[in-house]
């Protein structure tokens, strides 16, 4: 079934008429005036992700209805375009997906199908030292020097 709310959606430039959001002014709807920015982002994330399947006309209705639905225990979809992971959590994702690929493999599956759901950038940045100073090559060395140190962690990463 395709998203009942298509009719929201309009190009985000016009000379780029293939990338769209959804104008949750369009709804109409007085409630969405009066929720939260952060159960906004909730609610357009429902809309967008709409499908009847996963996402239903209930569930958004349910957080546009915010104001009831907050003290009760209703379950709200979150489909998130994009996950960004700082290195402490994202590294244990990167091991719990090798190992899930390897368990796979060894069961006779393809372990290329076990990807994350939605697209995630993991951040590596608490090992960045500075070894090297007012010189025009110091950004070059201390980044051979941060790729020597940490040249493991990296192919382990680039491997997951």
């Amino acid at each position: 079934m395709s998203n009942p709310f298509q009719h929201l959606a309009e190009p985000l430039d016009t000379a780029k008429p293939d990338k769209n959001f959804y104008n949750l002014i369009k709804l109409g709807d007085s409630r969405y005036g009066r929720l939260p920015f952060s159960i906004r982002i909730l609610l357009e994330a429902a809309i967008r992700n709409c499908d009847e399947f996963l996402v239903k006309k209930k569930d958004v209705e349910n957080i546009l209805n915010w104001k009831v639905t907050q003290h009760e225990n209703v379950e709200v979809p979150f489909r998130p375009a994009r996950v960004i992971l700082q290195d402490f959590t994202g590294v244990p994702a990167v091991v719990d997906f090798a190992a899930m690929r390897d368990a796979v493999q060894r069961l006779g599956g393809d372990p290329q199908t076990i990807n994350p759901v939605c697209p995630a950038d993991l951040v590596i940045d608490h090992s960045i030292q500075v070894d090297f100073n007012r010189r025009t090559d110091s950004l070059q060395k201390n980044q051979e020097l941060e790729f020597e140190r940490n040249r493991e962690r990296f192919e382990f990463l680039k491997w997951g």
